[in-house]
């Protein structure tokens, strides 16, 4: 089953209305994470609530047309990193877990909405997320096949590693990123018994 993407119009008035829905509702996800009002976001975005259904017939449509921008610069940056990392694999390797988690705590509650994306077909953000694994996938090969992190972490120990990562960013108190701590210990974690 092929999930439903929401589509900018053609019209110059619907994707007025397009962009002011899509702006309202970055900006409540990101004060109230992804459980916003939509009616608050309709109401942000001065259009009838009808008018954003119209747009995104769900929460989850709004959501993945909200991050979709970011998860393809994710992909587009795994793919640069990967030509550029014969020097040190690991290093592209952990650039990219970190833009990782970054992104995928943008909101607080993306990332319990991207992990379960990633394995229901019937998700609008399934295809995205199935291509940032695959883009991630490969650096993680490429450091594994230089000998530079363990041969028997798998790309979805990998992900499952940056999810606990993003949660753990996105659950922070102000001013604490522990994200960032675990990463560093997971990086250390994946090279463990590699020469």
């Amino acid at each position: 089953m092929t999930a439903y993407l929401a589509q900018r119009p053609k019209r110059a008035d619907g994707r007025r209305n397009y962009d002011r829905i899509l702006e309202a509702a970055r900006e409540a996800f990101d004060a109230r994470g992804t459980d916003a009002a939509l009616e608050d976001v309709a109401r942000a975005a001065g259009v009838a609530i009808g008018t954003l259904y119209g747009h995104f017939p769900t929460r989850e449509t709004l959501i993945e047309a909200s991050v979709r921008e970011g998860l393809d610069a994710l992909r587009a940056s795994a793919e640069q990193l990967a030509l550029a990392a014969a020097d040190d694999p690991v290093g592209a390797l952990t650039t990219w877990i970190h833009q990782a988690v970054a992104h995928c705590s943008t909101f607080r509650g993306l990332v319990g909405f991207l992990a379960a994306s990633t394995y229901d077909e019937g998700t609008p953000l399934h295809h995205s997320c199935v291509e940032m694994h695959a883009a991630g996938g490969a650096l993680l090969a490429r450091a594994q096949e230089a000998g530079r992190v363990r041969p028997d972490l798998t790309a979805e120990e990998l992900f499952a590693a940056i999810t606990s990562a993003a949660w753990a960013r996105e659950n922070s108190p102000p001013g604490h990123d522990h994200g960032g701590r675990l990463i560093e210990l997971l990086i250390d974690g994946f090279r463990a018994g590699v020469r």
